[in-house]
């Protein structure tokens, strides 16, 4: 037998073999997977709610964050994508949660991914050079173990060939969870809440001409307007800076 086959034929018996002592499921309906399914059903990857944000240059996400942005100056328009709509009452919500809070990292690099490819296939995200996810606060971070943001950030600036930064923006206080406020409240939570490292532009040695900022879900765009207005401290508006997110509660 070809090498390349019996190589194969043992990887699926491992799988199998591991399906029974730890079954694995979807992350959106629960389901036992099948032995080629990966972190998603067939049946709810079929339904998964894309957005296809990432091919249009104006979309709802994208007209909400610019309409946040101070336009007092002239502001390249930002591009805004990602990959599905979140809806509080359905299933799909799993994906970011499970990431956010199951600590399922592997789920979230693969739905990353999925993201990432749609970047890399559009035009708009074409001259992105540099991605920064946005940042947790040193004491959320060490109880969490990693910055769900920066999960999805790897993946992306791996995608679209582009320098990953995650210490040129830092969260300057601990701010509340922004689960339960309103969008009014959501913007003053986060007000200020980050900031810029200058010494930092020194050593990336390279001039930026597109960033990309990243968080896990986007819902009233507060806190990556706040990112955005930190990095304005230290790049003039020949940067355009643009957003992603795994979710867009629309």
């Amino acid at each position: 037998m070809d090498p390349k086959l019996e190589l194969l034929n043992l990887k699926t018996s491992l799988s199998a073999i591991a399906d029974l002592v730890l079954p694995r499921v979807c992350v959106v309906c629960g389901r036992a997977l099948l032995l080629k399914e990966r972190h998603i059903c067939t049946t709810c990857m079929a339904d998964l709610p894309e957005t296809h944000f990432a091919a249009c240059s104006h979309n709802p996400m994208a007209d909400r964050f610019n309409s946040m942005i101070d336009n007092e100056r002239f502001e390249p328009y930002a591009y805004a994508a990602a990959l599905f709509h979140y809806v509080d009452d359905s299933d799909y919500r799993n994906i970011t949660r499970s990431l956010k809070y199951g600590g399922d990292v592997h789920a979230g690099r693969y739905f990353s991914r999925m993201l990432a490819a749609r970047l890399g296939a559009s035009i708009f995200y074409s001259d992105v050079d540099l991605v920064l996810p946005v940042p947790l606060h040193p004491t959320r971070r060490r109880a969490r173990g990693y910055n769900q943001s920066e999960v999805i950030a790897k993946e992306l600036a791996d995608r679209l060939g582009a320098d990953l930064e995650t210490k040129l923006l830092v969260r300057t206080r601990k701010t509340r969870s922004q689960t339960q406020l309103s969008g009014e409240d959501k913007k003053t939570n986060v007000a200020g809440a980050f900031a810029l490292r200058t010494e930092r532009i020194r050593s990336l040695g390279m001039q930026p001409k597109h960033i990309l900022i990243v968080d896990d879900v986007f819902t009233t765009g507060a806190t990556l307007a706040a990112c955005h207005a930190a990095l304005r401290q230290g790049f003039g508006f020949e940067v355009r800076i643009s957003v992603a997110s795994l979710a867009f509660a629309g």
